[in-house]
């Protein structure tokens, strides 16, 4: 090469060696990299950084070769601002030939021999090009620790933060479950994984954080309770007063069922009456121990049967009014037929039919048994019925 192709060359090789020191510091100062160096690691891990170490090592060592060869040649043509032929010579060798001798260390495993390798020489671009994919698996091997540590110390940091959370609710209450020990038994181990073998949960490249879900599913579902137990405590008066209420409702919906049926008794002759459901008693027992657990400070079971009894109390509300309906339906009943009869009176009057003989009787019959107590409803809806096709008859018979 010319003087020229030899300073353009120079610039070039100076201008690659900055921007590979630059990558290979970044990768050094690489987060993933940072805690892996910095970590007492075992397992896949500690393998895993190993490999990565050395890696690091040989690119390193082959960037030192690359760069006393580069060294050498700026040194040269810096004494020779004129350089003659024997120097251009000597600079195009260094700078294009196969300058860079490879210590065993820096030569591939598979391109040794049994009797060990006894150097290689390569030219400043061919160690370049024997550090790009060294360094990109290399990045590639850090950028998937770090993603698998990222993702499991997030979900462990979340799941640690539930354990805490948990350990002052039962602080708070005075209280520890029987579960509460085997579920913070287990982040030890899960906490010393992530920690020093992160690839040990792992797979395809990707975190499994199935262990730490679980956990945190436990602990979720523990913490639910504990908060419940917490909320119990501090609205329990507010909530025993609806409870009462809620009972109060209950007894007045039973006394209105036991008013109903008394009066049906009365004016339905043989109704099929429902069950009169007697609940209130039983609740207003099941309200008093809860008494019991607050004086103990019995929190979490106290949340589970004050929930249990909202349920037993709603529910029994409902029964009672279902059955109130019911029994008063039957009274609804007699008044509609009594509504209907007055519906065909006035229709049959409308039709001239009034003073037809028969009509008149099935009136009277079905009148005496809907305004008769007991009302015999059986006996009266038959008679209705005869009395609206009755009339539906002369009517055709009119047409005709």
């Amino acid at each position: 090469m010319d003087r020229d192709e030899i300073d353009r060359t120079l610039r070039r090789l100076k201008g690659e060696r900055e921007r590979i020191t630059k990558v290979l510091l970044e990768l050094e100062a690489h987060q993933g990299y940072q805690m892996l160096k910095g970590t007492p690691l075992t397992g896949a891990t500690q393998r895993y950084w190993i490999d990565i170490d050395g890696r690091m090592a040989t690119l390193w060592k082959l960037f030192d070769a690359y760069g006393k060869v580069l060294d050498e040649a700026e040194e040269l043509r810096a004494r020779h601002p004129k350089p003659g032929q024997v120097q251009l010579a000597e600079l195009t060798r260094l700078l294009t030939g196969t300058s860079v001798e490879l210590v065993s260390g820096e030569i591939p495993l598979e391109e040794r021999t049994l009797l060990g390798p006894t150097g290689e020489w390569l030219s400043l671009d061919g160690v370049v090009q024997r550090m790009t994919p060294m360094y990109e698996q290399t990045a590639g091997m850090v950028a998937t620790v770090d993603e698998v540590w990222s993702a499991l110390l997030t979900r462990l940091g979340e799941v640690e933060e539930a354990a805490r959370a948990v350990q002052a609710l039962h602080a708070s209450l005075g209280v520890r479950e029987p579960d509460a020990e085997r579920i913070s038994g287990q982040l030890p181990g899960v906490r010393e994984a992530v920690r020093a073998d992160p690839l040990s949960l792992s797979s395809g490249g990707r975190a499994d954080t199935r262990r730490i879900e679980e956990i945190g599913r436990e602990l979720a579902a523990q913490r639910g309770r504990l908060e419940d137990a917490v909320r119990i405590r501090d609205e329990h008066d507010e909530r025993v007063r609806g409870i009462e209420a809620t009972i109060a409702l209950v007894e007045a919906a039973e006394h209105e069922a036991v008013t109903a049926q008394d009066q049906v008794l009365a004016k339905i002759a043989s109704p099929a009456l429902p069950e009169l459901p007697v609940l209130a008693a039983p609740l207003r027992d099941r309200l008093a121990a809860l008494g019991g657990l607050r004086g103990d400070g019995r929190w979490l079971e106290l949340a589970t049967r004050a929930a249990e009894l909202e349920q037993a109390a709603a529910t029994a509300l409902e029964r009672a009014r279902q059955t109130t309906g019911l029994i008063t339906g039957l009274l609804d009943r007699r008044d509609e037929l009594r509504g209907r009869l007055d519906a065909y009176q006035a229709k049959a009057g409308r039709l001239g039919l009034a003073e037809e003989t028969d009509l008149t009787d099935l009136h009277q019959r079905a009148h005496d048994l809907l305004w008769t107590s007991p009302c015999d409803l059986r006996q009266a809806t038959v008679t209705l019925a005869d009395y609206q096709r009755a009339i539906a008859s002369h009517t055709e018979g009119t047409r005709s």
